[in-house]
């Protein structure tokens, strides 16, 4: 299973959420490149990251911060946030993003996303799938929509989907631990897909969990900028799994 820490970006800085509500923001660096080049020099491969600016404008905004993290790591950056246009993604991938995250832009406009699904392959556009009560949220989370988790993530993967990031809203930034059941039962009712866990990681005990579960990879955040896990921990993780 693939870790995944999340950097999440408000004018410039790493910050993070809880239950994506901007009024709890908490800043845990003013430069996310030295946040990801920490992550970097302990064995991490991947980074998601996250334009919280873009998400509440619609748009992408912090497309520097990618860029710096891209050309001064060897990070694999999967990007999201506002991505709303074919101008949005262009910036991101000329930025350096390996691939990106659509949410609301798959409720919303199905079209515009099916055709980047088309463009660019189904490796390098991951599916949002934001849900609270297992009905998906968009804009940021500020609105939840009438769209059933499991049938929507199916009805994609039928389109050509295979990456989906699924957020458990309730659990995120909360360390209380994830939503196991709710992952199983995505699991079990649509095989083949790469599940990506995101929410609500708040011990390491939980990621060899979700990794039995068969997650693809896990998005970790809050845990790692609070100390639950530590860095030694997730290193340790990497050299055991590649062994």
């Amino acid at each position: 299973m693939r870790l995944i820490p999340a950097i999440d970006i408000i004018d410039g800085k790493c910050v993070r959420l809880s239950k994506g509500d901007y009024s709890t923001k908490k800043i845990y660096n003013e430069s996310p490149l030295e946040v990801a080049k920490e992550f970097e020099a302990h064995g991490i491969e991947y980074l998601h990251l996250v334009d919280l600016d873009g998400a509440k404008s619609k748009h992408i905004v912090n497309h520097k911060v990618l860029e710096a993290i891209a050309s001064q790591t060897n990070l694999k950056i999967d990007f999201g946030g506002g991505l709303k246009t074919d101008e949005d993604l262009r910036i991101a991938f000329e930025s350096g993003a390996n691939q990106i995250t659509g949410g609301s832009i798959a409720v919303k406009d199905p079209e515009t996303f099916k055709s980047w699904l088309l463009q660019f392959g189904p490796d390098k556009i991951i599916l949002g799938a934001d849900a609270n009560n297992e009905k998906i949220a968009v804009s940021g989370w500020l609105e939840e929509s009438d769209q059933e988790l499991i049938p929507f993530v199916q009805a994609y993967q039928k389109q050509g989907v295979s990456y989906v990031i699924c957020t458990d809203i309730s659990k995120d930034g909360m360390l209380q631990g994830p939503s196991f059941d709710l992952y199983q039962k995505i699991l079990n009712e649509i095989p083949n897909i790469k599940l990506i866990a995101s929410g609500g990681i708040s011990t390491f005990d939980e990621l060899p969990k979700l990794a039995e579960i068969g997650c693809e990879g896990t998005i970790i955040g809050k845990a790692i900028y609070e100390n639950r896990i530590s860095m030694k921990q997730l290193e340790d993780y990497i050299l055991n799994s590649a062994k």
